[in-house]
This record gives structure tokens, C-alpha cells and sequence, in this order.
């Protein structure tokens, strides 16, 4: 009579070691899982960069200047609307043409040099990704927010921006001084990268060489002077000085728009099906054509500040869950070693 209580004692731990091995491969791969699932959306979530840059009233201008005029000589193509505020002077046009509204010193103007100075301070105050060296752009950049240093922005041939498969990938470069982009240099898109994601900030004026191939909304606080031949398919906003064309072609350009596609039903449809409504499809939006990059195409040689984000705090958690993982793996495969010693 008296082996009873402790053969009853036995049969209930041999019950419940069964019990609590499962409990902790449960726990285990919820942790494991848990570790994956933060790797990969830290990895998403850093995919697209900073956030793009509000407009405003400006949005709908190629050129926007101050002081004392805006001019051009030569064939110039400006596609987006032209304004100027404090002064009224809008000369080149012809033989140049514009195809949008002119905006001399008007109300218009005013509310876009507004949007246009908010503009330029949000993007001066993002916090910087990474420091260019010697201030000169090369190679393959990811969305991100670039700064020039104490150097003189450039860029001397092909710098590629890479989408990495996300439309809304931002890029903003910011300009410490000036910005000098030399001649016959170009900006090339892939991986869905858009020019309309593309902001350059300058502190002081912009010059871009002869037949050089820009993309992105240019904001200067002085003035912007384009060469022979330029194209921008973007923007030519300056705050306070002029802006200066020489046979040159601007493109305002749009960022596309993303299509969703109906999911389709399945099954016997009950009568006949209702048409659609048919839209009138928007404008096809003007962008820089995609071409695969030339020259240099090495990574650039760039030194990171100090992260700024919350990627060593996502590590932590990462490291943290696969070792609750493991350990719990280490418990349930221990505790079903004592089960066996007790049954025999």
C-alpha cells in the first residue's frame, strides 16, 4: 500500500514533463519565427530611404527664380510652369518655348516661392545617411540622404540610383556650398528608381555643364546656371537669384502611378455582368528614360555617420529571440532525458 503514493507521484510527472517539452518547442519556434519575421521587415523598411519632399505650390513649376530675372537664349524647352517673385522679368521666350503658364511677380508665384523655401529647409534638416567624400557623387547610390561635407557637391560622369524594386525610393543630396556638375555628366535609374524622388539641396548656387543630363528637383538658395545643351528632367527652383538656359531642355516630371489589379471572382455569374465605368487615363507623366549606366560603376566611396536609426536595436531583439529560441530547444531536449532516466 505505501509504493502507491509514490508510484502515483511518478505518473504525474511522467504527465506532465510530456506537457511541458511541447510548451517550449511552442515557445520556441514563436521566438525563432518572431526573429525572422523583424529580420525581414527591418530589412523593407530600409529599403525605401527617407521620405519624399513636399512641394506644395511649387510642384507645378520647371523653373522658379527671385531676383533679378530669369532668361534664356537659344531654343530652350521648358514643359511646367515659370515664375518669378520679388521681380517680373521673363526674357527668351521666344524664340524659346515654354509649355505651361507664366507667372511674373503674381500671387501664384508668391504662394510657390513660399512652398519652395519650406521645401529647401525640409530637406536641409533630414538627417544625413552619409557624408560623400571629397563632396563627389560616383557609382551606384541607394535612396538615402547624402551630404556633401565642407566640400563642393559634383558629380564628372555617370552616378546610378538604384530603386531596388521600390517606386517611392527617395534620394536627397544636400549641398554644404555649391553645386558643379560637369559636362556630359548624367544621372541613370534602375530598379524603379524615379526622378521625381530626387531632391537636390544647395546651400549656395548650381551650375551644371554642357550637355550634361540631370535629374531631380533642384532647390538653390542662389541662383542656377545651365550651359549649352542641358537636360533636367525635373526642376530648376531658385530662391533668390536667377535662373540662366542656354539652348536647354526642363522637364517638369511626375512620379507614376502605381496600378492596383482587380482580384478576380470565381464561380457562375448570375446574370449579365455590369461594364465598367470607363476613366480617361491621365496624362503619361514625364520621366528621365532608364538607360543602363556607364563608366565607373564601383560602389562610391562613402564614410556613414553615426546610425541615426534603430537598426542596433532591432539586431538586439533578433539575437535576443533566437537565443530564447535555442535555449528552450536546450530545456525541452534536457527535460526529455530525465523523463527517460525516470521511466526506467
Amino acid at each position: 500500500m505505501s509504493a502507491r503514493p509514490a508510484d502515483h507521484k511518478r505518473g504525474d510527472n511522467t504527465m506532465k514533463r510530456p506537457f511541458s517539452g511541447a510548451t517550449m518547442v511552442f515557445a520556441a519556434a514563436i521566438a525563432l519565427t518572431l526573429a525572422i519575421s523583424t529580420l525581414a521587415t527591418g530589412g523593407r523598411a530600409s529599403a525605401a530611404g527617407p521620405t519624399t519632399v513636399n512641394l506644395g505650390a511649387a510642384d507645378s513649376f520647371a523653373i522658379l527664380a527671385g531676383t533679378p530675372d530669369i532668361t534664356s537664349t537659344g531654343a530652350s524647352v521648358v514643359n511646367g510652369d515659370v515664375g518669378i517673385h520679388p521681380a517680373a522679368v521673363i526674357t527668351g521666350f521666344p524664340p524659346g518655348i515654354i509649355n505651361g503658364s507664366r507667372h511674373p511677380a503674381d500671387a501664384l508665384a508668391l504662394q510657390a516661392k513660399n512652398s519652395l523655401t519650406a521645401a529647401y529647409l525640409d530637406a536641409a534638416s533630414r538627417p544625413v545617411t552619409s557624408v560623400i567624400a571629397a563632396g563627389t557623387l560616383s557609382g551606384t547610390l541607394v535612396g538615402g540622404v547624402y551630404n556633401s561635407g565642407a566640400s563642393i557637391l559634383s558629380i564628372a560622369g555617370t552616378v546610378t540610383l538604384d530603386g531596388q524594386g521600390d517606386a517611392t525610393s527617395v534620394w536627397i543630396f544636400q549641398a554644404q556650398s555649391s553645386m558643379v556638375i560637369a559636362s556630359a555628366s548624367r544621372v541613370a535609374f534602375i530598379n524603379g528608381a524615379q526622378p521625381c524622388n530626387v531632391f537636390w539641396q544647395v546651400t549656395s548656387s548650381a551650375s551644371l555643364g554642357s550637355t550634361a543630363d540631370l535629374a531631380g528637383t533642384i532647390m538653390a538658395l542662389g541662383s542656377i546656371t545651365m550651359a549649352n545643351g542641358v537636360t533636367l528632367n525635373g526642376r530648376a527652383l531658385a530662391q533668390t537669384g536667377t535662373v540662366t538656359l542656354i539652348n536647354d531642355n526642363i522637364n517638369r516630371t511626375t512620379c507614376a502611378t502605381v496600378s492596383t489589379t482587380p482580384v478576380p471572382t470565381f464561380g457562375p455569374t448570375p446574370g449579365p455582368a455590369t461594364p465598367a465605368p470607363t476613366v480617361a487615363p491621365s496624362a503619361a507623366p514625364s520621366t528621365a528614360a532608364t538607360a543602363t549606366p556607364i563608366g565607373r560603376t564601383a560602389a562610391p566611396s562613402i564614410r556613414s555617420l553615426p546610425s541615426t536609426t534603430t537598426n542596433d536595436d532591432h539586431n538586439f531583439v533578433i539575437l535576443a529571440l533566437v537565443a530564447i529560441g535555442f535555449a528552450s530547444l536546450y530545456m525541452v531536449a534536457r527535460a526529455r532525458r530525465r523523463s527517460r532516466h525516470l521511466i526506467v
